[in-house]
């Protein structure tokens, strides 16, 4: 790829000018302090600091640029800080195989106690009593999240306590706290089931109590506030519902009491609840907004609304339930990331902060929304954003993405990254295909196991559908998905190779029935739910149809550029490594094929705020030579 290294660094340098070198977050207030994380100018981590309210001293918890110092990689895990603020766990993998390691850190000295654990995953909680930390231990060999234990401060972490050993490999562990610092939450989620159990912050040795028992295919998270857990679940409410239920009857789901009933219209993808009211985070025609209501009527409620087509709306930091402000993320294809706040009694709101980009003028840009009809007539919504005066003649060259599984949405947030394809005269689309979430929980159950095909199939209509309204030249159409929207890419370019100029695959998950039939590494056992089990004949026969290590044939496939890290623990290396080997033995064309082994990364590419920005060059370069674009315009 010689030929590319001097695009791939103009656009690179381009790239990088749109970062702001020492940006930092909103503060928010959490006890006696303000935290935030702020960037030194070359900086490629984050350094997390704090404030104390009423003064300007700062007192840094975490450089990154430090810790990270001579490491190829180095991600920051959960960072928690104790509740008495004078200690801080925290957890780091220097690797890229998601196997983290817990510190403890006296934030007075700024020194780390002697006590290091290994093999986790990156959560961590701490109990009432400042010196116990609840942490949860992976499995050596599969990497799956197996036992949450206790840590005491100053002891050997071989005698540390086990608190919940998960018995089923279908299921993931995380850790949190619930919103009023009562209660350590063990989670544990599977694809179509999950389950709580808590355990009083200032009782860390009793046992953990089920806020209620598992529930096949029943789906809930919770909260807790004044007495009472609030609970979102999909338990007789495909769409979600907000229900109720008092400390003295968890474990007991017939005394849950309903506060907010299903819609079949919108969808509660998450909640806040606060000291007067209960704010939601929903879904409505595919877009994600927030809804504010006071506990003493919770019919109807505040919408918070956009003059934009395409937007998504996020909670942001806010960690005391006391407050009529919430804080809020906004952002669209053409604005960068806002932080909002609103006074939840009275509907003010005011911008806290936009994300500085540096020579990016938002009114050079459009986005709209249009709806593909897919081949069995469902509409799919379809996000675009270009530069201001696009003519709608067939001509501009597509960079077309999408995911399509687990139920996670791909929301249109602003990416200042794919300026440097617009400022080319591209149009960008997001095809929220199914498998996704957008549209419901109906969306993604649509998409999966015996329907996975139709994940495929959207991305293809939608192609079909921009070329035939002219808003894409049918010769200039490229298309991207990563991980399991690497197993899209894959089964695009089998199915309809032929409409595409370029393919980008970034870790894709493409050889489905030999990894599925492998319980012996991550994201197998965990993900029958997800595509199905190939011991079973159905399952087998139709995973293997879509496969697309299995259905490489010996025909044209367009240009195409394959990714993927040495220490991926998601999706190992050799799957796309053996995936590329087989379409150079078999494809008939002439077009490029390239494979890129980063040998210092994980799953998540490069771990630096720069670095990783620098494998987005290499596949916009690889999408501009295709073009014969190979000086920066």
């Amino acid at each position: 790829t010689a030929q590319l290294d001097g695009l791939t660094e103009k656009l690179y340098g381009e790239i990088v000018g749109r970062i702001k070198q020492d940006d930092s977050t909103v503060p928010y207030k959490k006890g006696a302090w303000c935290y935030y994380t702020r960037f030194a100018s070359g900086g490629e981590y984050p350094i997390f600091a704090r404030k104390p309210l009423g003064g300007d001293k700062e007192q840094v918890l975490i450089d990154g640029n430090i810790e990270g110092k001579g490491k190829a990689f180095f991600d920051i895990g959960r960072h928690e800080v104790s509740p008495n603020a004078r200690l801080m766990a925290y957890l780091v993998d220097t690797v890229g195989r998601r196997q983290y390691t817990l510190k403890i850190r006296d934030l007075a000295t700024g020194r780390d106690l002697k006590e290091e654990i290994g093999g986790l995953a990156p959560f961590a909680a701490w109990a009432a009593d400042n010196k116990t930390v609840f942490y949860i231990e992976n499995d050596p060999a599969t990497l799956l999240t197996t036992r949450v234990k206790t840590h005491v401060i100053g002891t050997d972490p071989a005698q540390d306590k086990l608190v919940y050993e998960e018995p089923d490999h279908s299921y993931y562990l995380s850790l949190l706290k619930s919103g009023d610092e009562r209660y350590v939450i063990i989670a544990q989620h599977s694809t179509t089931t999950n389950g709580a159990l808590v355990i009083d912050a200032a009782r860390p040795n009793a046992k953990p109590t089920w806020l209620t028992p598992r529930k096949e295919a029943m789906l809930y998270t919770a909260d807790h506030i004044a007495g009472r857990w609030i609970v979102n679940t999909d338990w007789n409410a495909p769409n979600y519902r907000i229900m109720t239920v008092a400390d003295r009857d968890i474990g007991d789901r017939n005394k849950w009491r309903e506060l907010i009933a299903p819609d079949k219209n919108v969808f509660i993808e998450g909640f806040i609840p606060f000291k007067d009211y209960l704010v939601l985070n929903e879904r409505a025609e595919g877009l994600r907004r927030l809804r504010v209501l006071p506990w003493k009527d919770l019919h109807g409620g505040r919408v918070i609304a956009s003059d934009e087509p395409a937007y998504a709306e996020t909670f942001e930091a806010n960690p005391e339930q006391n407050t009529r402000e919430l804080r809020y993320n906004y952002t669209s294809l053409t604005t960068p990331t806002r932080v909002m706040a609103v006074d939840m009694e009275t509907g003010e709101r005011k911008v806290l902060k936009e994300q500085p980009v540096p020579g990016y003028d938002a009114s050079r840009y459009v986005t709209e929304r249009v709806w593909a009809t897919a081949r069995d007539g469902v509409k799919v919504p379809v996000s675009l954003v270009y530069r201001k005066g696009f003519k709608r003649d067939g001509t501009a060259p597509l960079y077309q993405y999408a995911y399509g599984s687990y139920g996670m949405s791909t929301d249109p947030n602003f990416r200042s990254n794919v300026v440097s394809l617009m400022d080319r005269g591209f149009i960008v689309a997001i095809a929220h295909i199914r498998g996704g979430q957008e549209m419901g929980r109906a969306w993604y159950d649509e998409g999966k196991l015996m329907h996975k095909k139709n994940t495929f199939t959207d991305f293809l209509d939608v192609t079909d559908y921009l070329v035939a309204e002219h808003y894409a030249a049918k010769d200039k159409v490229f298309a991207m998905g990563g991980s399991a929207g690497g197993l899209l890419m894959g089964a695009v370019a089998n199915m309809g190779g032929d409409k595409y100029r370029g393919i980008i695959a970034h870790v894709p998950f493409v050889d489905v029935v030999t990894t599925m039939l492998d319980e012996s590494i991550p994201l197998t056992t965990n993900e029958f739910d997800e595509w199905g089990n190939p011991k079973q004949a159905d399952a087998y026969h139709y995973m293997l149809s879509y496969s697309p290590y299995d259905n490489v044939a010996a025909k044209a496939y367009p240009a195409m550029l394959v990714t993927t890290g040495l220490y991926d623990s998601q999706v190992q290396y050799y799957e796309p490594t053996k995936w590329v080997a087989k379409l150079r033995s078999m494809k008939t064309d002439r077009n490029p094929l390239y494979l890129k082994i980063n040998m210092e990364a994980g799953h998540g590419g490069k771990s630096g705020r720069f670095t990783r920005q620098h494998e987005a060059a290499e596949e916009y370069a690889f999408i501009l030579h295709q073009l014969g674009l190979t000086e920066c315009k």
